[in-house]
C-alpha cells in the first residue's frame, strides 16, 4: 500500500471515531492495535508496550498534572474571586471599565489555568450578567471574552505548549516563555479595538457615572489583596526565566504557591484539596493516555513511510517557505473549528515536525504560530467550540450574537500572526534570554 493510502485511510478513520463521539484516547488506541496488528502481527505488541510505558513515565508529563492540578486549586478554593474583587476597585471611574476589566481578567485567568474552555465558561457565568446588567453592549463583552480566554493556551503557563515540546525536539522552557509577548500583544489589541469602538460609539458602554469604581483606600487594599499571587506568577514565569528551575520544577512551586495564596485568604480546607487532586488526577490521566497513544501512531506513521513519504512529496513540490508556511497554517486555523484542539496536535504535530525541519523554519516561532492557529480555530464560527462554552454558561444569549462578537477577535487574532510573521523577534527575544 502506498504510504499516502495509509497516511489517508489512518487520519480518515481517526476522524471518523471523533464523529462519532468516541474519546480521543480511544480513537488512537483503536488505530494503533489494527495498525500494529496489520503491519506487525501480534509480534508487535512488544513494541507497543515499550512504546506506551516509555511515553507514560517520561519526566516531562509529570508538569501537565502539576499545572493542572494548579488550576483547580486556584478555582475551587474560590481565591480566583479576590482577584475578580481588586481588579474592579482598581479600574476606578473609566468610561467602558469593565471591557477592560474582562481582558485584564481573562488575560491572567489564562495565564493561571491554561484553559481556554473553563475561562469562556466561568466569565460567561460571572463577568457577562453583571455587564449585561449595567448596560455594555453583548457582542463587545462577548467578544472580549472569547479573546481574553483564547489567550490561555497562548501565555504560559500552557498545557498545549507542553505537549507540543514532549512531542517535538524544542525546549519546553523556551516555548512557554515564547508566549509572553505574543499575548501581550493580543491583549493589546483587544484594548484597542474597544477603545475604537466605545469612541465611534459611546452608546456601546454606560456612561461614567453608573459606577464609581474604588476609593483610594480601596484601591490600596486591592493592590495589598492582589500581592500574593505575584508569588505564583513568579513561582511559575520567574523561576524559569531565571533559569533556576525547569517547567516541571516551576509548576511544582505553582502548586505550592496556589496552596499558600488558598491559606492566606482563608480558602483553603482539606476537602477542596481533594477534590482538586481527584479532578486533576482524572484530566492529567486522560490527556497523558492521550499523548502515549499518539505518540504511537506516530510511530506507525514513519513504519508504513508515510512521514518520509510526505516529505519527499512536498520536497518535489518545490513551494516556496511562505506559500508552505501558509499551509501549515490554514490546516489548523479550518480544522480547530471542528476538533478538540489536543486531538487535533496529537494527529498533525508528527506530520508537521519532519516538515519544520525541513523548510528550516525557527522551531519556537513556528510552534508559537501553530498555537495561535489552534486557539483561532476554537472560536471561528460557526463550530469554534469555545462558541458553544459560553452558550452554554449564557443560555439566553442567541447565537447569532455570539457569531457577530467573535468574528472582530478572530480579525485581531490574524492580524497579530501577520505582526508576528513580518516580526519574528516577538516571538524568539524572550526564548533567546534562557
Amino acid at each position: 500500500m502506498e504510504w499516502y493510502t495509509s497516511l489517508g485511510l489512518a487520519i480518515a478513520l481517526l476522524m471518523g471515531l471523533f464523529a462519532l463521539g468516541i474519546p480521543v484516547f480511544a480513537a488512537f488506541l483503536t488505530i494503533n492495535v489494527l495498525g500494529t496488528l496489520w503491519l506487525m502481527g501480534t509480534a508487535g505488541f512488544g513494541m507497543f508496550a515499550n512504546s506506551v510505558y516509555d511515553s507514560m513515565t517520561s519526566e516531562t508529563l509529570t508538569t501537565i498534572a502539576l499545572f493542572v492540578l494548579m488550576g483547580e486549586l486556584l478555582f475551587r478554593s474560590g481565591s480566583i474571586d479576590v482577584i475578580f474583587d481588586s481588579l474592579d476597585a482598581l479600574m476606578g471611574r473609566m468610561k467602558g471599565r469593565l471591557y477592560f476589566f474582562v481582558v485584564a481578567l481573562s488575560t491572567l485567568f489564562g495565564a493561571l489555568s491554561g484553559s481556554a474552555l473553563a475561562v469562556t465558561a466561568m466569565l460567561s457565568r460571572s463577568a457577562l450578567p453583571t455587564m449585561q446588567e449595567r448596560g455594555y453592549d453583548d457582542k463587545l463583552s462577548i467578544g472580549l471574552i472569547l479573546g481574553g480566554a483564547s489567550l490561555a493556551p497562548i501565555i504560559p503557563p500552557s498545557l498545549l505548549v507542553i505537549i507540543i515540546g514532549s512531542m517535538v525536539d524544542v525546549s519546553i522552557a523556551r516555548l512557554l516563555i515564547a508566549g509572553i509577548l505574543p499575548g501581550i500583544l493580543l491583549a493589546a489589541l483587544f484594548i484597542l479595538y474597544v477603545k475604537v469602538r466605545i469612541t465611534l460609539d459611546p452608546r456601546r458602554a454606560p456612561p461614567v457615572d453608573e459606577s464609581g469604581g474604588g476609593t483610594a483606600k480601596e484601591k490600596r487594599r486591592a493592590l495589598i489583596n492582589m500581592l500574593p499571587f505575584s508569588i505564583i506568577i513568579f513561582a511559575v514565569l520567574g523561576l524559569i526565566l531565571l533559569g533556576i528551575a525547569t517547567p516541571s520544577e516551576s509548576a511544582a512551586t505553582g502548586v505550592l504557591g496556589s496552596l499558600l495564596v488558598a491559606a492566606y485568604y482563608r480558602k483553603f480546607s482539606f476537602k477542596m484539596a481533594g477534590e482538586a487532586v481527584m479532578s486533576s488526577l482524572k484530566v492529567s490521566t486522560m490527556i497523558i493516555l492521550i499523548l502515549a497513544c499518539s505518540k504511537l501512531f506516530s510511530q506507525l506513521l514513519s513504519f508504513t513511510g508515510a512521514t518520509s513519504g510526505l516529505v519527499s512529496s512536498v520536497t518535489g513540490l518545490d513551494l516556496d517557505p511562505v506559500w508552505m508556511l501558509l499551509i501549515l497554517m490554514l490546516i489548523p486555523l479550518i480544522a480547530c473549528m471542528f476538533i478538540d484542539q489536543i486531538a487535533f496536535m496529537m494527529v498533525v504535530i508528527p506530520i508537521y515536525a519532519p516538515l519544520v525541519k525541513l523548510y528550516g523554519f525557527d522551531p519556537v516561532w513556528f510552534w508559537t504560530l501553530f498555537l495561535i492557529n489552534i486557539s483561532v480555530g476554537s472560536l471561528t464560527p460557526p463550530f469554534g467550540y469555545n462558541l458553544f462554552a459560553v452558550k452554554g454558561a449564557a443560555p439566553a444569549t442567541p447565537m447569532q450574537t455570539i457569531y457577530a462578537a467573535a468574528w472582530p477577535i478572530v480579525i485581531c487574532f490574524l492580524f497579530a500572526m501577520l505582526m508576528l510573521y513580518w516580526a519574528p523577534w516577538l516571538t524568539t527575544f524572550l526564548p533567546s534570554l534562557i
